[in-house]
């Protein structure tokens, strides 16, 4: 089997190198020339764990290629995956250019029956229009190809996306054609030889799924967020909460856990563009309206916190950032919560000091000199007035807080993730602030 991956971004890239790994001969097509010949020399665009391995090996065993031609490699291919971009527009729904311009150029090109797979997150409707450019361009050439469009959405977790792909919880198929479902059928076969699950539904169902998926777990994510400010009003405790809540096995344990607000590629952008297709069609998502509203808000909570501490006296003042990706084993800053609260801490006239495993290289691209980038977090702590962990990488669940203290100004915690020990850390003679407790705790504090 021969299958076209186009676009090399997250999805892609992972994609490509994921089917090569089984045997499959894979060509990753991408129009940034600068993009394919750093991939050539082992130089990947995005940081996910294991990804560098993957594609290695595969190139060195000759399954898995590169290139910005598209025409020169479609002869014999059985599938073509579509994996660009879908930015979204100054409305928030998803700019399909990428996409139906892919579209056109494998009219312009097919030769032989494929099937061509949507595997970029696209709005309902997306494949029918897929479908249309594709024949746009055949007409033109006069030549028409048979070929079946389908849609197979991803379900990647940045940080995971290796172990997600090779060992998936379900693989969702939209088709309209038998002979389209057993192409990918066996495409996906060396994936389910230990029984996971393959859901197959119409092309249309295929495409809310996706969208559905992101806007349940931003919904859970933002409802606890909810539930945590109102914690702090009442006297609650959101870890108490969470426990109790997530024990019921209709309502689970999985992102249920109060912070900063969520960020990435998808959540914050499948989010807008699903309320924008309800807008579409003459019907409001009020609920996601809500969702979206909590998650920019809670964006600002640490920097509330930090303010009220300092009694709004930030100027000179030195804040050291823990994590600054919107999530822990990635590089990736798209909407991450440390730039909303680095902008408010630089704004109120305070001095940023940062640390990130994995990010900093991206982070400096949109961050420049404006803040002090330290190589680990003993010396972001260096004369800091408080710490603000924004990111939960590892490496930031037990550091040693005791030379910590010693190096501070200040010792003050602002835990934007709930992951530390409060009691612990007030014996260790710090003052600690969650997202969820009600007021301060602090050495203070009766223990």
């Amino acid at each position: 089997m021969k299958v076209l991956v186009i676009g090399t971004g997250y999805v892609g890239l992972v994609t490509g190198a994921c089917l090569a790994d089984v045997g499959i001969d894979v060509c990753c097509i991408d129009i940034d020339q600068q993009k394919i010949d750093n991939l050539h020399k082992g130089i990947l665009p995005i940081y996910e764990p294991g990804l560098e391995e993957v594609v290695l090996r595969n190139v060195e065993k000759g399954r898995l290629q590169f290139s910005t031609q598209l025409a020169e490699n479609i002869a014999g291919v059985n599938v073509i995956f579509i994996a660009v971009g879908t930015p979204p527009g100054e409305d928030g729904s998803a700019d399909m250019q990428y996409v139906l311009g892919v579209a056109r150029e494998i009219g312009m090109s097919l030769q032989q029956y494929a099937v061509i797979i949507t595997k970029s997150t696209v709005p309902v409707g997306s494949s029918e229009k897929v479908k249309a450019a594709i024949y746009a361009s055949m007409d033109k050439r006069g030549k028409v190809v048979a070929f079946d469009v389908a849609s197979n959405p991803e379900f990647l977790k940045e940080g995971a996306a290796i172990k997600d792909f090779m060992s998936p919880d379900r693989i969702v198929i939209g088709t309209d054609s038998e002979r389209a479902r057993g192409v990918i059928e066996t495409l996906y076969r060396p994936f389910l030889l230990n029984g996971f699950r393959v859901v197959h539904m119409d092309i249309a169902s295929a495409e809310m799924t996706k969208y559905a998926a992101n806007a349940m777990l931003a919904t859970r994510i933002s409802f606890m967020n909810d539930i945590a400010n109102l914690c702090e009003i009442v006297g609650a405790n959101i870890n108490h909460v969470r426990a109790g809540i997530g024990s019921d096995p209709r309502i689970g344990k999985k992102f249920l856990y109060a912070g900063v607000g969520y960020g990435g590629s998808c959540f914050p952008k499948d989010v807008k563009a699903l309320v924008n297709i309800g807008k579409e069609h003459g019907y409001d998502l009020r609920l996601l309206d809500a969702v979206e509203a909590i998650n920019n808000d809670q964006k600002n909570v640490l920097f509330q916190k930090i303010t009220r501490h300092f009694d709004g006296l930030l100027a000179g003042k030195t804040i050291a950032v823990w994590g600054l990706a919107f999530k822990p084993d990635t590089d990736d800053m798209r909407e991450a919560p440390s730039l909303v609260l680095i902008d408010q801490l630089l704004a109120a006239g305070a001095n940023v000091q940062v640390h990130d495993p994995i990010a900093m290289p991206e982070a400096q691209k949109i961050l420049g000199d404006s803040v002090t980038w330290c190589d680990d977090v003993c010396e972001t702590v260096a004369n800091a007035d408080a710490i603000a962990l924004v990111t939960e990488w590892r490496e930031f669940r037990l550091p040693d807080w005791e030379r910590i203290k010693e190096l501070m100004n200040e010792a003050v915690v602002f835990d934007g993730r709930n992951i530390y020990d409060d009691v612990a850390l007030v014996k260790e003679g710090f003052v600690y602030y969650g997202v969820g407790m009600s007021g301060v705790i602090s050495a203070n504090y009766v223990l």
